[in-house]
């Protein structure tokens, strides 16, 4: 069983651009690279043999709702993450940080929108320093998670990179409220840590970078968690409500981190989002929006995207994009798609999927060739 490792091949002459390899013991991530989100161990409508075929290197699943459905016992007694799902490739799982802040808050969007729950007292969560209490959405039953149970079940699932339990708070926070959270969050990441390195069983560990929109926390976070044994380190939090946020945050943070360790920037992976993470240094990116975009008649070409629904689609018997190689486009044409869409048939979801997922796997490609030419 291979060990967990990061090489930089590459850094840009132009920007922070680097190409890289991570070597796990279920194969190689070439950096930088796209991560596609299976939630419940699947992209949702493709297979994961498929997923492979295509070539996707990793993989994301939830820990949250692994541990709700199937739970971890029944992981464990499949052997494992990967035998459980048929996936041969790297896979990383995140702690459950993400629901709680989705269970107390609502969901990122609307809590940006100023739509989300106001207080705790509204949400079926309870937070403390030990941890967090929350009910089952699927039978009702109290679940308390904390640091320890969240990496000890992470280390049933067998992923290849796991990630500390942690606390993401709303945009809309007061820096008070925001410096106690981060506090915690710091506290609950050197438990996680602490219990991972108990038992590493050839896995990694990854911090998670916190301090919402405030420069100076985003400091202290990077000051802090740089200065722990972890094997790489996540982008998290809230990143502002725009993308020129977004940027100025990545840009004031990315400085901050070892250059000699893999970086992951969580939960973003749009192609605009892309084309200036990349030039700062960011390794790897999760996303569940391509193969979302994908089920709703949204597909990426060289060009720009297609809303396949559009009735010019329906009689271009062409693929979706001339060359594009992915099984999709070399079986079917867009006015076929186009009418699955039309006639509401699961296949089409599949088709798109495909396409945006193969889509995504290629672009990143063609970002590690350029920033070799030193072209970003």
């Amino acid at each position: 069983m291979s060990e967990f490792s990061f090489e930089v091949i590459h850094t840009s002459k132009k920007s922070s651009a680097r190409v890289g390899k991570i070597t796990t013991p279920h194969g190689i991530i070439e950096t930088p690279g796209f991560v596609a989100v299976g939630t419940n161990g699947t992209l949702k409508s493709l297979d994961n043999e498929l997923v492979s075929q295509i070539g996707l290197q990793l993989m994301f699943c939830n820990t949250y709702h692994l541990l709700l459905q199937p739970g971890r016992e029944v992981v464990k007694k499949a052997g494992g993450l990967h035998n459980f799902i048929n996936r041969k490739m790297p896979i990383i799982t995140d702690s459950g940080g993400f629901q709680v802040f989705s269970l107390a808050y609502g969901s990122v969007a609307s809590e940006l929108k100023s739509k989300g729950s106001k207080s705790h007292k509204n949400s079926v969560v309870k937070i403390t320093n030990d941890g967090v209490m929350f009910r089952s959405y699927r039978d009702g039953k109290k679940i308390l998670l904390t640091p320890e149970s969240s990496i000890l079940a992470q280390k049933d699932f067998g992923a290849d990179i796991i990630i500390p339990f942690d606390e993401l708070p709303p945009y809309h926070i007061d820096k008070n409220k925001l410096a106690i959270s981060l506090d915690r969050t710091h506290e609950w990441e050197k438990r996680s840590l602490e219990e991972h390195r108990k038992n590493i069983n050839g896995q990694a560990i990854y911090s998670v970078i916190h301090g919402g929109i405030d420069k100076a926390f985003r400091k202290k976070s990077c000051d802090f968690l740089t200065s722990l044994p972890f094997d790489g380190h996540a982008i998290g939090g809230s990143l502002g409500k725009t993308k020129a946020e977004m940027k100025t945050l990545l840009e004031h943070t990315m400085p901050r981190l070892p250059k000699n360790l893999p970086n992951h920037l969580l939960g973003i992976g749009d192609l605009e989002s892309l084309a200036f993470s990349i030039p700062l240094g960011i390794d790897t990116f999760d996303s569940s929006y391509p193969t979302k975009a994908a089920r709703h008649g949204v597909v990426f070409t060289k060009h720009g995207k297609m809303k396949i629904s559009k009735t010019i689609n329906s009689d271009f018997f062409a693929p979706i994009e001339e060359g594009c190689t992915c099984p999709t486009c070399k079986n079917y044409t867009l006015a076929y798609i186009h009418h699955l869409f039309k006639a509401k048939e699961l296949t089409a979801m599949t088709l798109a999927s495909i396409h945006n997922l193969h889509f995504m796997v290629e672009h990143m490609k063609e970002y590690r060739e350029k920033i070799l030419r030193d072209e970003i």
